[in-house]
């Protein structure tokens, strides 16, 4: 059986099992629940313990495929601009799905005096967030550049491992020979053997998917959805038009390629985002996908993927505009369009800023809530649902991502990419 059909059938079977077996029911002194969250927690190690050595040995493979600077500038700046286009385009459709539905008025009410806002905000997740502002992008900026590179590797901070192996493999193209040679042979077969490592674990991915699902489905249950099923619809719906329309078309018109095999050729990353809720651990199989699926080239998707997976985040960054319109709309606020666009910027800037950091979404729409002068409390309205929707936006930025690489490619003028009779037609490998 093909690798995305078992982790679709893990995904299908954890929903009902996490729900049946709830945070209390258990054998023999071990919860079902404890029982999950051994099972995905060690899956979600598995997939984080590939990560620091991909990333170097990726970026800095595709470094010395790029070799001369113009070549990385062009590369570079392609990726740059398709990263702010794709944002741009899912803030967007966010804000004019908000504004349309408009979620935050329930009963002709603001939805903070329906669901009782003010007896919430002792949230310790609301507490954690004091103090946040336009300040911790700047932090998170100047981590571009560590210190130490064997800190922030340790500490995960993508960002300035990214920034070290882009500067390690630009100069390393410009020793001279036998030591350059060397150090390419070094980097390639470190990908390989990780690529490889990535085989192995992936091989328990229906597994961990299920143990992942089932645990949250534990946890939250769907009594949540009752008082925000308008806001969870509408932030699933904004999400669905950018994964299924602006995303397809950008593939259509810009790469010229056919979007659909993409999902066919993405389909396990796609749901291993899903259920780990981070473009970081899904990594690996992202690289995967697009070079062995969607027939990308190594010197591509080595250098779009990384840098995606840690600055690129159109779904997060359409939850930060939709979340933000909410809870104004809760509070009985009326925003101005220019507060709005206010709202677009920053939630472009922030997609990026904060994107490394732990509860990212949640941490960014703290800055947005301080800039547009609302309360930091409105964000225990969205508690509830926000494990969920995580969900849902990590796949959109996976998808995001790997769409890019392809269009990139394409642009770089690269052939074979999703062409029939390639494994990108005939789905994902076998294990």
């Amino acid at each position: 059986m093909k690798l995305h059909w078992q982790i679709l059938i893990g995904l299908a079977l954890a929903v009902p099992a996490g729900l049946l077996a709830g945070t209390d029911a258990g054998l023999f002194g071990v919860t079902f629940h404890q029982a999950f969250d051994f099972v995905g927690t060690l899956f979600l190690n598995a997939l984080l313990m590939l990560v620091v050595p991909l990333v170097l040995a990726s970026i800095i493979n595709a470094m010395a495929g790029i070799g001369s600077s113009g070549a990385l500038g062009r590369l570079g700046g392609k990726t740059l601009l398709y990263y702010l286009a794709t944002s741009l385009f899912a803030i967007l459709v966010g804000l004019m799905l908000v504004n349309l539905i408009e979620p935050g008025t329930l009963d002709g009410r603001p939805a903070g005096e329906v669901m009782g806002l003010q007896a919430e905000v002792d949230s310790p997740v609301v507490a954690q967030l004091e103090g946040r502002g336009a300040g911790e992008v700047a932090e998170i900026f100047l981590r571009m550049i560590p210190t130490n590179v064997v800190d922030a590797a340790a500490q995960g901070q993508l960002l300035g491992l990214i920034f070290f192996s882009l500067l390690f493999g630009f100069f390393m193209t410009r020793i001279d020979s036998p030591y350059r040679e060397t150090l390419t042979n070094f980097w390639q077969a470190v990908f390989d053997v990780m690529m490889r490592m990535t085989d192995l674990v992936l091989r328990f991915a229906p597994l961990g998917v299920f143990a992942l699902v089932a645990r949250v489905m534990a946890e939250t249950g769907l009594a949540a959805f009752g008082p925000l099923a308008l806001f969870f619809v509408t932030v699933v719906l904004a999400l669905a038009i950018h994964f299924l329309i602006t995303l397809p078309l950008v593939m259509y018109f810009v790469g010229r390629v056919n979007p659909w095999r993409q999902y066919r050729a993405m389909a396990p990353a796609l749901l291993t985002a899903f259920s780990t809720s981070s473009s970081a651990a899904t990594l690996p199989l992202t690289l995967e996908c697009v070079q062995k699926n969607a027939g990308v080239s190594q010197r591509t998707s080595g250098f779009v993927l990384p840098l995606g997976a840690t600055v690129n985040m159109d779904g997060t960054a359409l939850y930060e505009c939709v979340a933000v319109l909410f809870i104004a709309q809760a509070y009985g606020l009326d925003l101005s369009l220019g507060t709005q666009l206010l709202v677009v910027v920053i939630a472009l800037v922030t997609s990026i800023g904060v994107a490394g950091i732990p509860a990212a979404g949640l941490v960014a729409i703290a800055i947005i809530l301080a800039a547009v002068g609302l309360p930091l409390e409105g964000i225990a309205l969205i508690l509830a649902v926000d494990r969920l929707l995580d969900m849902f936006r990590t796949a959109v930025n996976v998808f995001g991502d790997s769409c890019g690489a392809v269009v990139i490619a394409r642009r770089e003028g690269e052939e074979g990419i999703l062409q029939n009779g390639s494994d990108a037609a005939s789905g994902s490998r076998q294990v």
